[in-house]
């Protein structure tokens, strides 16, 4: 499908677009919300500031996509491939991520806030803050989720879910040099999360649960543990 005979078909009111070709696409600013684009392929198309919201992008290939504050608000993108994707300061909130592919994508000042990324693939991704926001993960679901090498630094996780999350190697120290903000846990709940060799240096854990984490290895210099629930389930004084 052209790409004119989308917008025009849309501005009549279709809604069904399934397993569509949009290949190096321009959709900047452009709005296609409510649309449904099931197992469509918008690989390296140019998607910035476009409207999504409540769209259904299930199994989408969006890989080196430039997604950047894209509103992608309620959108369902499970199973969606994401792979080097440019998603800095999208809009993301209640969005669902359910086994998609984030590999190396960058997530900087993204908002992720109340969304749904269990067993999502976020491996080697950016998720540091950009110069105007930092990237909110708060009361997110990323249960299962693989988050090994991932950069966290100041990112905001406050109430996560990252139960059983694998974040071996990830970074979630201060970078005082880039953000004055610690890494936020406030409240997470990482029972059962892989935190081998993760540095944690600066990061706040107050009143996190880090019930049968492994913290083989981790690094938590001037961590704050005031009322971490440690790995052999008590609570750290």
């Amino acid at each position: 499908m052209k790409l004119d005979d989308l917008l025009s078909k849309y501005g009549l009111g279709q809604r069904n677009f399934q397993h569509i070709v949009l290949q190096e696409a321009d959709l900047t600013e452009i709005n296609l919300s409510g649309a449904n684009f099931e197992g469509s392929d918008f690989r390296q198309g140019r998607l910035g500031k476009s409207n999504f919201c409540q769209a259904i992008l299930r199994k989408v290939d969006l890989s080196e996509c430039i997604l950047w504050g894209t509103d992608l608000r309620d959108a369902d993108l499970s199973q969606s491939i994401l792979r080097d994707a440019d998603l800095s300061g999208a809009k993301l909130i209640d969005a669902n991520l359910t086994d998609a592919y984030l590999g190396k994508a960058s997530l900087c000042g993204v908002n992720l806030t109340g969304a749904t990324l269990l067993r999502a693939i976020l491996y080697d991704v950016d998720l540091r803050p950009t110069s105007e926001r930092r990237t909110n993960l708060g009361q997110a679901n990323l249960s299962y989720a693989d988050l090994c090498y991932a950069n966290l630094s100041a990112a905001l996780l406050y109430q996560t879910n990252l139960s059983g999350a694998k974040l071996c190697r990830a970074k979630l120290s201060l970078e005082p040099y880039k953000s004055p903000f610690s890494t936020d846990l406030t409240e997470a709940n990482l029972q059962g999360a892989d935190l081998s060799y993760a540095d944690l240096s600066n990061a706040i854990l107050v009143n996190a649960n880090l019930q049968g984490a492994d913290l083989t290895g981790t690094i938590l210099t001037d961590a704050d543990l005031r009322g971490t629930i440690m790995p052999d389930g008590a609570r750290h004084q």
